[in-house]
């Protein structure tokens, strides 16, 4: 008799496991055989240019817009749009595709793109220039600027959450709790992730959380005597003239905005996208809060490069890569990105960071100190590799200097 239970139970497991395979195939044939081409050519997908494009940069630009219009075409996605800064200024910026597939609005140059997580690299600078003011200190507990977080297990310090290696707990991407919320200031969004534990002791892993940077938004409001948003803009957006990076909002209408998009199956553009959920990013603060256009990214990247907005030993302090407390290093600066991309056969510094929206990929800011130039690339769809894109475009100007 136990024999017999057995192999029922095992029969139907196996029949199971059987029919949900046999779903999943054929939901995957089904959104395939579905799934329409946006541009179905390269020369299909439609672009806007700015003005100013420098005619020095003639082949470089020529060989960037095909290997945009082939990303396009091949990768399914609606809009993205570039700039490009070479020699202190941007020497080209054009949009590509749609801001609204069912408008068939254009993206230009001043399309408004949710940057992400590349809001991160803005937000290091408003602690980097309140470092210079001596109104922040990177060793510091985050308890001296913000009494309202708990004490934990250890000591957290500024330096540990721009690092990344605090061991704040991570949201869980597109279910994360803050998404549902609406917050006017960043120590408001505390509730969610204050009460936790610590996963591990500071400065002992790496670990991305977005948490640490809403408490990090949190401490800039606090010594800069402003309100954050408010802080961003008079000490960082104005400065520089980013006159398009600003706030996103769920209910205050935006111009220039695009649409946002999601790929409708596994997590992949290529099968077509959905319009996004309506999404509230206000908690997120300087961690996930911006929107903004590649050029004013690109403006930003030549002005941190530059030493126009920061010192150029706080940017070196911002931008080197933190060690573990086994000497390891973790890749990562505080609020920067640093990695080696191959540029013209070699293996080339860069720096920056990519931009997520509910755990997929939608911008990419690259700077080569080394090389003068930027690259900034923005898309209205979440899963878009627009790191391995900006490197391509790098390559190009590159090459074609």
């Amino acid at each position: 008799m136990f024999r017999i239970r057995t192999e029922t139970v095992f029969t139907v497991i196996v029949g199971g496991v059987g029919l949900v395979l046999i779903g999943v195939a054929g939901l995957w044939i089904y959104v395939s055989a579905t799934a329409i081409p946006i541009y179905p050519t390269a020369k299909d997908v439609p672009s806007v240019t700015g003005t100013g494009s420098s005619p020095k940069w003639a082949g470089a630009i020529d060989g960037a817009r095909q290997i945009i219009g082939t990303t396009l075409s091949e990768q399914n996605w609606p809009g993205l749009s570039v700039a490009v800064g070479a020699g202190g200024e941007i020497v080209w910026a054009e949009g590509f595709g749609l801001a609204d597939l069912d408008k068939k609005i254009k993206v230009t140059p001043a399309t408004r793109f949710r940057i992400g997580t590349t809001s991160t690299v803005l937000t290091s600078a408003a602690v980097g220039l309140l470092i210079e003011q001596g109104k922040l200190r990177l060793d510091d507990t985050i308890q001296t600027s913000v009494p309202e977080f708990p004490e934990k297990q250890w000591p957290v310090t500024l330096r540990q959450l721009m690092g990344h290696t605090a061991g704040l707990i991570t949201d869980s991407g597109d279910e994360g709790p803050l998404f549902g919320e609406h917050c006017n200031r960043p120590i408001e969004a505390l509730p969610a992730f204050a009460k936790s534990s610590l996963r591990f002791e500071p400065g002992t892993d790496y670990r991305y959380s977005a948490y640490g940077w809403i408490l990090l938004s949190a401490a800039v409001e606090a010594a800069g005597g402003d309100p954050f948003l408010i802080f961003m803009r008079k000490h960082v957006f104005e400065p520089l003239g980013m006159e398009d990076t600003i706030a996103d909002s769920l209910t205050d209408p935006i111009p220039n905005q695009s649409q946002s998009y999601f790929p409708r199956f596994a997590s992949d553009p290529r099968y077509g996208p959905d319009v996004n959920r309506p999404l509230d990013l206000s908690c997120y603060a300087g961690a996930s809060v911006f929107q903004s256009t590649p050029s004013d990214l690109a403006r930003f990247g030549l002005a941190i490069n530059s030493g126009k907005l920061l010192q150029s030993a706080t940017v070196r302090l911002l931008q080197a890569t933190q060690r573990l407390t086994s000497g390891k290093e973790t890749g990562y600066g505080l609020g920067w990105d640093v990695e080696s991309v191959d540029v013209a056969g070699h293996a080339t510094r860069t720096v920056g960071h990519d931009g997520d929206i509910l755990g997929g990929t939608v911008s990419s800011l690259l700077t080569f100190p080394d090389q003068g130039i930027v690259v900034a690339v923005t898309s209205n769809i979440s899963y878009a590799d627009t790191f391995a894109l900006a490197s391509k475009i790098a390559q190009s100007f590159t090459v074609n200097r």
